[in-house]
């Protein structure tokens, strides 16, 4: 299968790895914050010089925000790897939603992405799990990988921001880029969006992006789902409202787990019993599911909790193309015994885009505690 400019869609950038590219390949890190060449490995350890001597942001301070990169273009970033503990203590175990990721692009003062460091990488909920898909991939033990195409023009800046009430030690991180005259008038703005409602309305579709304008194209769908009803949750419709549409989409899917890309609510049968069934595949996935708060232990408790589960859904090789505007929603449609009912859930998502800049303001991301879950 090939696209309109003849590149085999399938197997992607392999096909072209034999063509010598134009460009300058650079990496940051703490070691060598600015990316500059011959200027990796410097830092001194006990073993002696440029053996390991600063592999890490060694803290990020309570309530501190640290620029992990600032990078001058045109250029193209290519890989992005973190790691970073998931607790600093048994009150503070949810880091991974207590660290914000953001991203600027060229001059701009509002950012192109905001997520929590867990859920940009599909691991929502505050823990983390392993996802294998062309895009994303987290790997043992809370290795996030990042391959989404970066490109900018003049600058790009990101940060994280620890807004936890502890210190966080020993940050790990590369950003792996291109410097090239070859970023095409064309070329989007990468954009990440993470948004959260603890309890859907009834009849109320629950809003994943609004308010995009200008040209661009949908690339994917994260949603972190806590169930807070009986029964199979997943008859919701997913809606692309494009280029002015009101009352109705142009694009309207045929339930969540059609979306996701399972069928008959991703369950199967083990000896009378209805099992949930995870996968992970280049473009589509359910890679968590959890009833149970595996992750402390209490003696005057039990570790029961309200079903989580993650989806992932990549538009890589089907994008959600726009002239005009994009707004995003999901329905919170169940069924029973009795047939179809109006649910009430606990609904986070993150959605990917790219588009032209400006992009429309973001709305206000929602305090530390309003992101922990349930």
């Amino acid at each position: 299968m090939y696209n309109e400019k003849g590149k085999n869609m399938v197997l992607g950038e392999l096909e072209n790895i034999f063509r010598l590219r134009n460009g300058s390949s650079r990496a940051i890190t703490w070691e060598n914050r600015t990316g500059e060449k011959g200027k990796g490995g410097m830092a001194e350890s006990e073993l002696g010089p440029s053996r390991k001597g600063s592999p890490c942001v060694p803290e990020i301070a309570a309530g501190e925000t640290v620029t992990l990169a600032e990078i001058i273009g045109p250029g193209i970033i290519q890989h992005i790897w973190m790691t970073v503990t998931d607790r600093t203590s048994e009150r503070n175990r949810y880091v991974l939603r207590d660290l914000v990721v953001r991203m600027y692009w060229d001059d701009e003062e509002t950012p192109s992405v905001e997520s929590p460091l867990g859920d940009l990488f599909c691991c929502g909920f505050g823990v983390s799990y392993q996802v294998n898909s062309q895009p994303i991939a987290v790997n043992p033990t809370r290795g996030f990988n990042m391959y989404f195409p970066m490109p900018f023009r003049k600058k790009a800046r990101i940060t994280v921001e620890n807004q936890c009430d502890e210190d966080i030690p020993a940050f790990f991180y590369q950003v792996d880029y291109c410097l090239t005259d070859e970023v095409t008038d064309d070329a989007g703005y990468f954009h990440a969006q993470w948004k959260r409602q603890h309890i859907t309305e009834k009849g109320k579709d629950y809003v994943i992006l609004d308010n995009v304008q200008g040209k661009g194209q949908y690339v994917g769908t994260y949603m972190a789902l806590t169930t807070l009803e009986r029964y199979w949750y997943g008859e919701g419709e997913v809606k692309f409202y494009i280029d002015g549409d009101k009352e109705y989409p142009t694009i309207c899917g045929t339930g969540t787990e059609d979306y996701f890309g399972g069928a008959w609510s991703f369950a199967g049968q083990e000896e009378g019993k209805t099992v949930e069934q995870m996968f992970c595949t280049p473009y589509l996935g359910y890679p968590y599911y959890s009833r149970h708060d595996t992750f402390i232990h209490n003696d005057y408790h039990n570790d029961d909790q309200m079903p989580q589960r993650s989806f992932y859904r990549w538009h890589i090789a089907d994008p959600i193309l726009f002239k005009e505007d994009l707004k995003v929603t999901i329905q919170q449609i169940g069924v029973y015994y009795g047939g179809l009912f109006e649910r009430q859930d606990d609904v986070a998502t993150v959605a990917y885009w790219y588009q032209a800049e400006p992009h429309g303001k973001f709305p206000k991301f929602p305090a530390r505690k309003e992101r922990w879950p349930r």
